[in-house]
């Protein structure tokens, strides 16, 4: 079996080196990595821990592990050297090359790249995702007028997940309102809606991708039949053409895809929320 182990080592949370890392090894997808996280390597102690875990993994894969680090601290760099790996500094890959390109020396620090700095954003962000909370399935209507935007659709179509991705992300307000059989009557805007119209944004799916969805919430019910979610999905779909509500088929999209289309095709910034 073509398998690689792979470490993503940080001196924080290991979320960038972990994201940006598994960005390249997604153009390699004949090969099989082993993933492992090792985060907050603060210390020699921890450094030197981290190397011998990769050395025992490149001895038993008899080939180099591959490691991406996003390590500031120019000791702790120096000991992951003597590993016996392949290894991709994250910041040498773009400080050292801007450092030139600016004419002036970083300042590196641990945890800014999330914000660990930065309380404001990040009670921002917290408080934007208590906002998601309390506002999913259409709950809290009463407090639609404070949303950044409201997702809509049917029932189990991803709506929730990308609220709070929304949220955590980016501190965006996001609300979100499921379209029942009973708004689908009248072939309108659920009332609750039409005074946010301007903040609507549909997400639809495929019919038997959610009879799917559903049967693992509801199995063998109407809810989750083909012919109920086929039904649901038209209609939804034609209340969106009717009332220029813009929307997306987030079907074989990830959360992270879902919100990049959001911000194509609305006035919604990736910033945290003010």
């Amino acid at each position: 079996m073509n398998k690689r182990s792979v470490f993503f080592i940080s001196d924080s949370t290991g979320i960038t080196a972990q994201t940006l890392g598994q960005t390249v090894l997604s153009q390699f997808g004949h090969i099989t990595f082993e993933q492992q996280v090792i985060s907050h390597v603060n210390s020699m102690p921890k450094a030197i821990a981290a190397v011998d875990l990769i050395n025992q993994a490149s001895a038993a894969d008899q080939q180099q592990a591959i490691v991406f680090d996003s390590i500031v601290d120019n000791a702790l760099t120096e000991v992951l050297a003597q590993a016996n790996c392949l290894r991709f500094n994250i910041f040498d890959q773009y400080v050292k090359p801007l450092e030139l390109a600016l004419d002036t020396q970083a300042s590196p620090s641990v945890g800014l790249a999330h914000g660990q700095s930065d309380q404001v954003h990040y009670a921002n962000r917290m408080d934007a995702v208590h906002f998601a909370m309390a506002n999913d399935d259409g709950g809290r209507i009463q407090l639609y007028e404070k949303a950044d935007i409201i997702l809509t659709g049917v029932s189990r179509c991803g709506k929730t997940p990308t609220c709070l991705y929304l949220a955590l992300q980016y501190g965006i307000y996001a609300a979100n309102y499921p379209m029942t059989e009973d708004d689908l009557d009248e072939m309108n805007l659920p009332k609750a809606l039409r005074p946010y119209r301007k903040k609507l944004f549909g997400l639809s799916i495929r019919p038997d991708r959610l009879s799917l969805i559903r049967h693992e919430r509801k199995a063998d019910s109407r809810y989750a039949s083909l012919r109920q979610c086929e039904m649901e999905v038209y209609e939804v779909e034609a209340i969106f053409r009717r009332c220029g509500i813009q929307y997306i088929d987030a079907t074989d999209s990830s959360i992270e895809e879902i919100a990049a289309s959001i911000f194509e095709k609305t006035s919604l910034q990736r910033l945290p929320h003010p």
